[in-house]
């Protein structure tokens, strides 16, 4: 998102929260462009899902890493409702991972789960500092590999 196109703040509206909020749209617009999608909502709700497919199949501690690394309000998003002690290990599959993603867009038809999963990987690599996305990489398990861009 351009300067043209960050909404200013309202009078009543934090800077940081005008900022936040700039942040996120920027990260959806990416995932719109390279899904080349023309609904931001669908991007939305992909990425979430993609995002918590991916920390339900690493580690915690990793899981907690990537997390932190997200800008503010995807970060809120991303551990919203996150039970780390009760966590399943379906998404650790290639049809469980696609299946979180699947699930996560309503079922939509039109949203392919695998090309949801490489763009946002493709993202991350691109957004998050280096080390962050190689210690992630390295112990995604091996069935998700493939969505990590080489």
């Amino acid at each position: 998102m351009t300067d043209a196109q960050a909404s200013p703040p309202s009078p009543t509206e934090p800077p940081e929260l005008a900022q936040a909020l700039d942040v996120a749209r920027t990260w959806i617009d990416d995932l719109t462009h390279r899904l080349g999608w023309h609904e931001n909502d669908t991007a939305f709700y992909a990425l979430l899902a993609c995002l918590h497919g991916l920390r339900e199949a690493l580690p915690k501690d990793e899981a907690v890493h990537i997390g932190v690394a997200l800008p503010v309000l995807l970060r809120g998003f991303y551990f919203d409702g996150w039970r780390p002690s009760g966590r399943s290990s379906v998404a650790k599959t290639r049809s469980g991972f696609l299946e979180r993603i699947h699930d996560g867009v309503r079922g939509d038809p039109a949203v392919d789960p695998e090309q949801v999963a490489r763009a946002v990987m493709a993202m991350l690599s691109t957004w998050l500092p280096a080390a962050e996305v190689e210690n992630a990489k390295a112990v995604t398990p091996h069935e998700l590999h493939g969505f990590w861009p080489s």
